[in-house]
């Protein structure tokens, strides 16, 4: 097979991971460009990485113009995607205009609107079919490998599936009074907004954090969970219609909440524009501007984060109940690529995905999600690059029917 060319926009945490992991796939790629808004970023983490060579660029991710001629410039075969989620929809319309398969970790936000759902996206199925191009949405972990956990537990276990719950536990501690895992601008939109879930052919909503239990992750213990939107339950219930309820359960501690809950009372997650000394700004960009960046939190992480799926459905007539996860190491994704875990259980499924795509394995026209595809070959190769995963059948779960 003739190596490929992979473009990377974004040098974030996640950013880096993927890069990283890239780089190790000396049999498939000749060369990668990494570009992001601060060439800096980019020349720190290709100095690191390799023995893929690396060359980086700096480009605004919101200019389709711009992303254009670098893509023409570099000639990459597919891009990788990890940058914001407001850029989603520019950079799909820079692959199409190029003729470049497309991979991405997050679903399209509007920038002045704490709302995302993947129609925006899947209105471009008919423009990348047409033109002979790959799109695949969600290829980090949660949406991602708990898209493909829930595939492969359709394919592998159940005649059936009927209920779902996505548990994502952060067990770790980075020693900051307040710090954001990922990006803190998307990370707190996402928490402050109302709970979503899906029951019975509607969707439920629910006051931000209202809805909480606790829930035993394996060799950590039980932790407080709360309920939240996520947009993978979006897409598994389109595509697996026999489902009856699908929620998301994330972990926060109570010192995180409390913080939250004063930084929302004055103001500061607000994404309504103010004027200071005569600028306008969203109080949500100043503050992540203060707070730590989720990259520098690697060095001191301790603990480890648990991410999977809990379910319930029939086979052969019997219920039957499966239970997904990985757990991963802090310490063990900043020994293998300078990240904390969060970072790394998001940027080693994108690179992943990335590279089945690369080598025709999950390649056809048009706009997709991970759970579209075969679970196989993306769980085969998920454990040897550094997240493995385990199942646990008829085992108890902390949700009942």
């Amino acid at each position: 097979m003739q190596k490929k060319r992979l473009m990377i926009i974004g040098a974030g945490g996640v950013g880096n991971v993927a890069v990283r992991k890239a780089a190790r796939m000396e049999d498939l790629y000749d060369c990668i460009m990494l570009a992001s808004r601060t060439k800096a970023k980019c020349d720190a983490i290709a100095k690191e990485a390799g023995p893929v060579p690396i060359l980086t660029e700096a480009i605004d991710a919101d200019d389709v113009s711009a992303l254009v001629a670098l893509i023409e410039s570099f000639k990459p075969d597919l891009l990788l995607n990890v940058a914001l989620p407001y850029q989603d929809l520019p950079i799909m319309e820079a692959c199409l205009q190029t003729g470049v398969h497309y991979i991405d970790t997050a679903n399209y936000e509007p920038k002045d609107k704490a709302h995302f759902e993947y129609s925006y996206q899947w209105a471009y199925h008919e423009k990348f079919e047409k033109a002979g191009l790959t799109a695949l949405l969600g290829s980090g972990f949660d949406p991602g490998v708990t898209n493909v956990f829930t595939a492969y537990a359709v394919k592998h276990y159940f005649d059936e599936l009927h209920y779902l719950d996505i548990v994502d536990c952060n067990a770790g501690d980075h020693g900051k009074s307040f710090a954001t895992n990922f990006n803190p601008e998307i990370n707190i939109r996402e928490i402050t907004q109302h709970g979503r879930y899906y029951e019975n052919g509607s969707w439920k909503t629910t006051e931000p954090l209202e809805i909480h239990q606790k829930v035993d992750y394996p060799r950590i213990g039980a932790k407080e969970s709360y309920l939240l939107f996520h947009e993978e339950l979006e897409s598994l219930v389109k595509h697996f219609p026999t489902v009856k309820r699908a929620r998301f359960w994330m972990t926060f501690s109570q010192q995180y909440i409390t913080y939250l809950k004063v930084l929302e009372d004055i103001g500061m997650t607000s994404i309504e524009p103010i004027t200071y000394q005569g600028i306008q700004i969203q109080p949500l960009q100043f503050l992540k501007a203060v707070l730590p960046e989720p990259s520098s939190l690697g060095p001191n992480y301790q603990g480890q984060t648990s991410i999977g799926c809990q379910m319930r459905g029939i086979k052969d007539g019997k219920e039957r109940s499966v239970y997904i996860f990985n757990n991963c190491s802090h310490q063990m994704a900043y020994q293998d690529t300078k990240a904390q875990a969060v970072s790394y259980t998001t940027g080693v499924p994108a690179a992943l995905g990335a590279s089945l795509v690369a080598r025709g394995i999950w390649q056809k026209s048009g706009v997709w999600n991970m759970e579209q595809f075969d679970p196989d070959p993306f769980l085969a190769e998920l454990g040897p690059l550094g997240l493995p995963w385990e199942v646990v059948v008829d085992g108890k779960l902390a949700f009942e029917k």
